[in-house]
């Protein structure tokens, strides 16, 4: 049947037309791309927002799934560097790979997007170069305590003056649910199917055993207490680190039968207990378990770059021990 056919039967019979089983397809005419029309839309919207400022035009919506924490942990950040009142030029963020590495294309400052592992010593030579800026690490955990699990525990040895905000989301989102470090025994994953056999690290005990001055733990049910430990950091000298829990609907809440990222934000609702100074040991997370949240550590102590002068630059300068007789120049 042709289409002036089917037209025709169409307006005399739609029954009798649906009965002969044809089917017509209408195309749309297609309109080519302007570029120039676009990037106007853009410069007008953008600006609409409080926000805005410090994100890049043009980049909202995002990609993450619904239901995802991350635009939750990405809008307290903002928050806190506007508490604090902090230009975005007096900025830095470094991310990794993965789902929270996305990040850095957002933010409308100066942002790194660093191999897979490799934020941490990237941002490292950033905050020594850059002693004046505010330098944040901002990545997953399977980013920070998988393959780039060693430099972590290094800078926080050394004190290194960089703030880390380390998302979990207790598996590999990105990739595909695969399990994760962080990943609870018993919890189901795209490559742990019949539940997980290795316990997950307990990441505040981890930082504060390798030397952050700063350790806190919140989730995305908690933003107002999160954007006040961001802000926190920012006035702290040293290694920080920052936990936010946060859910993950389709790699991790699905095959755990959480339900959808509200289903879990009830649940962080209902089974964290916030205890601030608490043992950071005591914070191990289970599956469906109780999670502890709070600021576990603040301390002080000398951060890299002071030790380093200290012992190093004072000594290397004339008249410093470094010339003594017998000792290497």
């Amino acid at each position: 049947m042709t289409n002036t056919q089917f037209n025709a039967l169409e307006s005399l019979s739609p029954v009798l037309a649906a009965k002969e089983g044809a089917m017509i397809v209408r195309l749309r005419e297609l309109k080519p791309f302007n570029k120039n029309a676009a990037e106007d839309l853009i410069r007008q919207e953008h600006g609409l927002h409080p926000d805005d400022v410090y994100l890049k035009p043009g980049r909202i919506p995002h990609i993450w799934c619904p239901g995802c924490g991350l635009g939750v942990v990405l809008t307290t950040f903002i928050d806190a560097l506007r508490r604090k009142k902090l230009p975005v030029d007096q900025c830095a963020v470094v991310s990794g790979i993965g789902c929270t590495g996305r990040v850095a294309g957002y933010l409308d400052m100066d942002t790194y997007h660093t191999t897979h592992g490799r934020a941490i010593p990237f941002a490292t030579g950033l905050a020594l170069a850059r002693p004046d800026i505010n330098v944040t690490v901002f990545s997953g955990d399977g980013d920070l305590f998988a393959i780039g699990g060693n430099h972590l525990i290094h800078a926080a040895r050394r004190n290194v003056n960089i703030k880390v905000i380390c998302v979990n989301n207790f598996n590999y989102g990105m990739t595909g649910g695969q399990v994760a470090p962080t990943t609870p025994m018993g919890a189901k994953t795209s490559t742990t199917p019949l539940g997980n056999a290795e316990p997950g690290f307990n990441l505040p005990y981890l930082a504060r055993a390798s030397g952050a001055v700063y350790v806190a733990r919140w989730t995305t049910f908690h933003p107002r207490q999160l954007a006040h430990s961001i802000a926190q950091t920012f006035d702290k000298k040293g290694f920080t680190f920052i936990e936010a829990i946060a859910p993950c609907p389709t790699g991790y809440g699905r095959p755990n039968k959480l339900g959808a990222g509200l289903d879990e934000m009830r649940y962080y609702r209902e089974m964290s207990e916030i205890r601030n100074g608490a043992d950071p040991a005591e914070a191990a997370i289970t599956l469906k378990g109780k999670i502890l949240v709070g600021v576990f550590v603040d301390v002080e102590r000398p951060d890299f770059m002071q030790n380093y002068t200290e012992t190093i630059l004072k000594k290397a300068q004339p008249g410093g021990r470094a010339n003594e007789k017998g000792q290497a120049a």
